[in-house]
């Protein structure tokens, strides 16, 4: 039994360390100095221009009122992740989990307030599960059950309140585009177009990050 769980570690070392990273963050939160952390990584799309990497650090931070929040998420995150990081590998994966929160930030600056902070790696966690369902998809698969998932967890987040459904749908669009081009990419013979692909996405965020800002000047 102890052999078996270090292998399910050692086959997503990403995922594991993604979660060890949140995990220490969010009792940095709940310390007598947590606030640091919380007001540091937090994002606020008004913060976009003048911090940018707010983007992607409040991926990383979450409510540090109670446990619930980084349990859910930390545990929906490992059952997507020790399947996915051994499909793409942990570079692709580190990639797609990290594309996915700053697209959850960048819908996030175009359809909420940009007075409200959002926290939690509920964008990367879309990702993962956009990604899965273009898993299956694309290895002939019946999709139904992670499209009903995504739909009943979507779906929570409009009628709940304080929900980012906005950081929900950026994330699940942003994974969505991510392994439909490493699916449409797999031969190592496309491992530039891959390559590309992926730079194409981060610039298009880049974009509409810019178009947003260009906005409020």
């Amino acid at each position: 039994m102890a052999k078996l769980k270090l292998a399910r570690f050692q086959q997503a070392p990403v995922t594991s360390g993604l979660l060890a990273l949140n995990v220490l963050i969010w009792l940095g939160q709940i310390s007598p100095l947590g606030y640091m952390f919380t007001n540091s990584f937090f994002f606020a799309p008004l913060f976009a221009p003048w911090e940018p990497w707010r983007m992607l650090t409040a991926g990383f931070v979450h409510d540090w009122s109670g446990p619930l929040h980084i349990l859910l998420n930390s545990y929906a995150i490992w059952i997507f992740g020790r399947i996915l990081e051994p499909l793409l590998g942990p570079v692709r994966f580190l990639a797609m989990y990290l594309t996915s929160i700053v697209g959850g930030s960048v819908a996030v600056m175009w359809l909420s307030d940009p007075q409200v902070p959002v926290v939690g790696a509920s964008g990367a966690l879309f990702g993962l599960m956009g990604a899965y369902f273009i898993v299956v998809r694309s290895r002939g698969g019946n999709a139904t059950q992670i499209f009903t998932l995504i739909a009943i967890n979507f779906g929570l987040g409009l009628f709940v309140s304080g929900i980012s459904w906005e950081g929900h749908l950026g994330g699940l669009v942003t994974g969505l585009a991510i392994a439909g081009i490493y699916s449409q990419t797999r031969a190592r013979e496309k491992r530039l177009q891959q390559i590309f692909g992926v730079f194409l996405v981060w610039g298009v965020l880049y974009g509409l990050t810019m178009l947003k800002i260009s906005t409020w000047m």
